[in-house]
């Protein structure tokens, strides 16, 4: 599977500039620089606009501090498990 072609091909369902901020979506929450500067470039070629890639990274921003969120009750539950039994 070439992944490059899966994101940026142009016979998707999905319009290539919603493919393209999805990618800069990924891109900024796996905070992969060469990543994050590709996409951006594409996303601007697709028609992207200033505002679309700025909703873009708050979206990606509020859905990776959910996660750290989420893995902090985790933490949270595992530390009551561990502190009850002793272990």
């Amino acid at each position: 599977m070439n992944l490059k072609y899966t994101a940026e091909r142009a016979d998707g369902v999905i319009p290539v500039k919603y493919r393209e901020l999805m990618s800069v979506a990924v891109a900024l929450t796996t905070q992969c620089a060469y990543c994050i500067e590709s996409h951006i470039e594409n996303a601007v070629k697709a028609g992207a606009s200033r505002e679309e890639i700025a909703e873009t990274v708050f979206i990606a921003a509020a859905l990776r501090a959910g996660g750290a969120v989420g893995n902090g009750l985790f933490a949270m539950r595992l530390f009551e498990q561990k502190s009850e039994t002793g272990q």
